[in-house]
Parts: C-alpha cells; sequence; structure tokens
C-alpha cells in the first residue's frame, strides 16, 4: 500500500478511535450514576417525553387532604394553632377508617404542652405514618446508598406513637423531582423512606430490596443506583384525587377516605415544599409523596437501572463509531443522512421504552455521537473541498490536453469508452493550404507561432458548435461532431463550423503572407474508442467513414476547392448552407471502391 493510500485509513482508524474516547468520556459518569453536565439536557429530553405521553392513572387506592387556603381561611378563628388543625383534621381522617395515614409534615419543633398532648393523642389514634427529612452536603462523595449528615426528626412525644420515615426527595438540576430512596442510612441505621413505610403498613408485608429491585407483595418496583426509585410523575397538580380538609372536617367524605392511603399535607400559600414538574410550574410536596406512594402501590413505573445505563452505553458506543464509520466511507450526501437516520432510530427508541415504562437515556447516546459525527463532517467537507481543488486543477489541466466537453466527459465517467463505441457522427477535417513552402518561409519560430493561433481558433469554432477535437496533427487538425451533443443536427454544426473557420483562418495572414485552408466533410459510422496503454491513453476514431473524410482534403486540393463534404453529410444536413455549393459532382476516392458524390465550395 502506498503512502498516499495508507494516510486516509491511518486517519480514518484514528478517528474511530477518537469516537470510542468520546463516547467513554461521555457516558462514564452516566453509568457509575455521577452527576454531569448532560444532566439538564436529560432533564429537559425527559420532560419532553412525559408531555408528548401525558398523564397516566394513579393507585385508586392513594387520596390527598391538603390543608390548603380555603382550610386554613375556615378555621383560624376556631383553631389556635395549626398543629390543633391537624390533630382536628387527623381524627375526622381516622374516623372514615382508612388503612393508614402519611403525614407529610415534620413536627421537629416542641409545642405548647396542652397542644403536642392533643396531637400526640390524635396520632397515636390512627395508624399513622409521619415525616422525617435528612439534610445532605452537596457535592459529598457518592455513596452505595443515599446517607444523610443529619436527620431532622418529630418529637419524642409524636415519634413513639407513629411510624417514622424520611421524605427526601432526589431532584435533577432543574428542581424536577425524578427519584425517591427506598431506604437511608441513617445514625440509627437503615431506615425506610416515608413513601415505603406508608406502602408497607399498607400492603401489610415487609419490603424485599435488592440492589435492582424492590418487591412490594405482588408489585415489583424497579431501582436505580442507590436503591433509589425513578418517580413516574403521574400528570397535572390533583391528578391525584384531592379534598380539602374543611370538607373532611364536616364528615361528609367519609366514602371516600374508607380504607384508602390518606396522605395529609399543605397546598396552602407559603406552606410546605413545592417542585416543578413537566405538567405544571409548581406542585406541592405532598401530591409528589402520594405520586411515590402510588407508584409503590401499583401505579404507573418507571424503570432506571443499572441495565438500562449499560444499554445507553451501548447506544452511545455503537452511534459514535457506526456515525463516524458512515460519514468516512460513504459520500457525504449518504453517510450524513444515513448516520442522523441511525440517531433518529434511537430516539424512537427511546421514545418507544418510555411508552412501556422504560427510561433510557437520549442526552448521552446523542452527545456521544453528535461530537464524532461533527469532527468527522468537518474532516470530510475539507478532505471533499480538497479532493474538488485538487479535482479542479487536474481537469483544467487535462482541458488543455483534450477537448474541454471530452475532459469533462472523461472527469463524470473514467469508463467511458472502455469498449469500443459505434456511433454515426459528422466528421471533420481541416488543414493549412500551402503549408510546406509557407513554413519554410516563416522559420521555424514564426511557423510555431502561426500554428499556435491555428488550432486556437480551429478548437473555439468546433467547441462554439458542440464538437470535439480528438487530434491535432501539425498543421491540421480532426474533429467530430454528435459526441457530446445528442441533441444537435451535426451535419449543420459541421457545415457552420468549416464556413466560420474560413475567415478566421484568413485572418491568420500578415501583410507580407496570406493564409488559407480545406476542409473535409463526411458523416456516417465510425467506432470510437480508447488507444494506447493502461497508464496512458486518448481517445480516437476509425472507419472508412473516418477514411472518406481525410480523403476529401486531398479531392478538395485537386478541384481547388476550400470545403468539400459528400452528398451524405448534405442529406443529413437540416439546414441549407451559408451558400450554394460551387459544383457537386461524383468523383474518385484513393483507397476506396466507388466514387462519392461530393459538394465543393471554393471561398
Amino acid at each position: 500500500m502506498t503512502p498516499s493510500r495508507r494516510t486516509p485509513v491511518l486517519f480514518g482508524v484514528l478517528m474511530i478511535i477518537a469516537a470510542f474516547l468520546w463516547a467513554a468520556m461521555v457516558s462514564a459518569p452516566h453509568v457509575s450514576s455521577r452527576a454531569s453536565g448532560l444532566d439538564r439536557l436529560e432533564a429537559a429530553l425527559l420532560d419532553i417525553r412525559f408531555s408528548l405521553f401525558g398523564a397516566v392513572s394513579p393507585s385508586p387506592d392513594v387520596v390527598i387532604v391538603a390543608i390548603d387556603d380555603v382550610t386554613l381561611a375556615e378555621t383560624q378563628k376556631k383553631t389556635a394553632t395549626t398543629r390543633l388543625l391537624l390533630a382536628d383534621t387527623i381524627d375526622a381522617i381516622a374516623a372514615a377508617e382508612p388503612k393508614v395515614i402519611g403525614l407529610d409534615v415534620i413536627l421537629a419543633d416542641a409545642g405548647a404542652e396542652d397542644v403536642d398532648d392533643r396531637l400526640a393523642a390524635a396520632l397515636g389514634a390512627a395508624p399513622m405514618v409521619i415525616a422525617a427529612g435528612g439534610s445532605f452536603v452537596d457535592g459529598a462523595a457518592a455513596t452505595l446508598i443515599a446517607s444523610p449528615v443529619n436527620v431532622l426528626r418529630p418529637q419524642p412525644a409524636f415519634a413513639d406513637v407513629a411510624d417514622v420515615g424520611l421524605v427526601n426527595l432526589s431532584t435533577d438540576a432543574t428542581g424536577v423531582p425524578r427519584y425517591v430512596s427506598a431506604i437511608f442510612a441513617t445514625d440509627v441505621g437503615v431506615e425506610p423512606s416515608f413513601a415505603l413505610r406508608i406502602a408497607a403498613r399498607f400492603t401489610d408485608t415487609e419490603p424485599a430490596i435488592s440492589a435492582d429491585q424492590m418487591t412490594l407483595g405482588d408489585v415489583v418496583l424497579p431501582l436505580d443506583v442507590g436503591f433509589n426509585m425513578p418517580l413516574r410523575l403521574i400528570g397535572p397538580q390533583s391528578s391525584i384525587p384531592t379534598y380539602s380538609a374543611i370538607d373532611v372536617l364536616s364528615g361528609d367524605l367519609k366514602d371516600a377516605l374508607a380504607n384508602k392511603v390518606v396522605i395529609l399535607g399543605y397546598t396552602a400559600t407559603a406552606f410546605g415544599d413545592r417542585f416543578p414538574s413537566p405538567f405544571d410550574e409548581s406542585v406541592p410536596g405532598v401530591e409528589i409523596m402520594a405520586t411515590a406512594v402510588s407508584q409503590m402501590l401499583g401505579g404507573e413505573t418507571l424503570r432506571r437501572d443499572e441495565a438500562t445505563r449499560r444499554m445507553d452505553m451501548i447506544a452511545s458506543f455503537a452511534l459514535a463509531v457506526l456515525g463516524t464509520l458512515l460519514v468516512l466511507t460513504l459520500p457525504l450526501s449518504a453517510g450524513v443522512p444515513l448516520a442522523l437516520g441511525f440517531l433518529a432510530l434511537w430516539g424512537g427508541a427511546v421514545l418507544f421504552a418510555f411508552s412501556v415504562g422504560i427510561w433510557l437515556s437520549a442526552a448521552v447516546p446523542l452527545v456521544s455521537a453528535a461530537g464524532p459525527l461533527a469532527g468527522a463532517v468537518t474532516a470530510r467537507y475539507y478532505t471533499e473541498k480538497r479532493r474538488a481543488n485538487h479535482g479542479a486543477k487536474a481537469l483544467a489541466a487535462l482541458k488543455q490536453f483534450q477537448s474541454p466537453a471530452l475532459a469533462e466527459m472523461i472527469a463524470d465517467d473514467p469508463s467511458f469508452l472502455k469498449e469500443p463505441t459505434a456511433k454515426s457522427l459528422s466528421i471533420f477535417f481541416i488543414d493549412l493550404s500551402s503549408f510546406t513552402h509557407l513554413s519554410e518561409w516563416l522559420g521555424p519560430a514564426r511557423t510555431q507561432d502561426l500554428l499556435k493561433h491555428f488550432h486556437q481558433i480551429t478548437a473555439q469554432a468546433v467547441e462554439t458548435e458542440g464538437g470535439v477535437v480528438l487530434n491535432y496533427m501539425g498543421d491540421g487538425a480532426l474533429a467530430v461532431f454528435g459526441m457530446t451533443d445528442a441533441n444537435g443536427n451535426s451535419a449543420d454544426q459541421a457545415l457552420r463550423t468549416s464556413f466560420a473557420l474560413i475567415d478566421a483562418v484568413r485572418a491568420l495572414g500578415q501583410e507580407d503572407y496570406t493564409v488559407g485552408c480545406r476542409i473535409g466533410l463526411h458523416h456516417g459510422d465510425v467506432i470510437l474508442s480508447r488507444l494506447g496503454g493502461d497508464r496512458h491513453q486518448q481517445v480516437s476514431v476509425a472507419g472508412d467513414s473516418v477514411n472518406l473524410a481525410s480523403r476529401l482534403l486531398e479531392i478538395a486540393k485537386t478541384e481547388g476547392a476550400t470545403i468539400a463534404a459528400t452528398d451524405t453529410l448534405l442529406d443529413v444536413s437540416a439546414l441549407e448552407p451559408p451558400r450554394p455549393a460551387d459544383s457537386v459532382k461524383p468523383v474518385p476516392v484513393r483507397g476506396r471502391e466507388g466514387w462519392a458524390t461530393v459538394h465543393f465550395w471554393s471561398v
């Protein structure tokens, strides 16, 4: 393999290696579940999927009782503190006989003793799970299980009469909740989350937790790295049945709460946490908690785990390497659309996976492929540009040795005339009259100058009419018409060229000498072919028609004519010649049997 051929191959190999390394660098944080700069992009693309597929149905076993603005407005004159309001609301819910009540409020501060006693009594009289909250340090090293550095717990009076679970959520860079941890490692050991406490109590089962899933009764829930459950957000606010606490206090909703999981929390303005979601700008935290519980009780799930992350990594490598290969090996007009087509296929796979509850990454494979693809396209663009410039220079050089029209045909189709081809053409021969005597008189330098100008005006006249000069023969030239222009009448083109050249050649003369020419024209079948070896060839035309056209130069000289054209050519012509022939007669042709009818013009 020559160095010139090795260079593109080596460059391609380096591009493939670079694509592989780029995909590895992009996908490594994702596979190991570390934060990366692509998280914000993935969040936006995930929200698009949520919006495209819309809301899903929650578990029918979960409802929300909201302490909303209406409740606070109606009870502020009757209830001295919010804790007393909580106690009254819990009593009213408990009267409806739910299976479990989850209080999404952290009762960490001590209140008035009598108020706290009243609330503790309400908590103790109901099947309760109350909230605790962990605090985490930003930028802390990743651990196998979520490990808060501190836990804000309910007052002992409340914790002693109810189950406790941590309410922490994991949000993305935009603040949208994406995960709820199943378990936490705290200062007292491994503790379940608030949602898991409620779901386990509702089903009256102990959860079985492994690295990638959690089983709760008949429900199997996929878990991501760190025992985190991806949240399948349900829909716009109030997608889970939500009742105002004021209606519960009136005793009108007993049937709606019976045998349910009831999540009690604040939705009133300036109370409780709120989060953005793909469906709403602001959703109360109690609704996110209810969503997690709904998911644990058989609602729609979203799977993202080590297996899906590995699939994302494989897609990243495949798209990066395949896209680079396609762009490097195919023409850009084919390689780029194909590479983009494979990206689109992955996008379709991501959408389909989401429709069946699988969260595949859109951002990681996209960026993994986009970098190498852009690099390959840029490299190919400049490579093709250099080749085009080189090809343009080569074509310009070729046009100096071949007719421009013929050079274009060879450049467009290198296999042109690879096999000899029969074709019907008009053949044109020209030479300068009395050239031997003229060249002796002019001398070498002036003769060369005369020939140069003669060849230039011959080429210009022939090419203007769509003809091709195949050969220059000293003081003459051979051209054909109809080889590259299939739409024109080749006989008309040959005749017009001939009469145009008479005056052009005469204009080459100077004060001390005159210049004339003779032209032979015939129309007939010829064989077009390449002559020469594999590395050096020229296009040639052969056949009896070529021989006859060549002999017409001798006949024109004998007859004292400037143009000699066969009757065959005039029969093919669709136009009248610029002037009638001076004579028409049959003449013998040297080396050929029979006579030819020839039209003669003396100009």
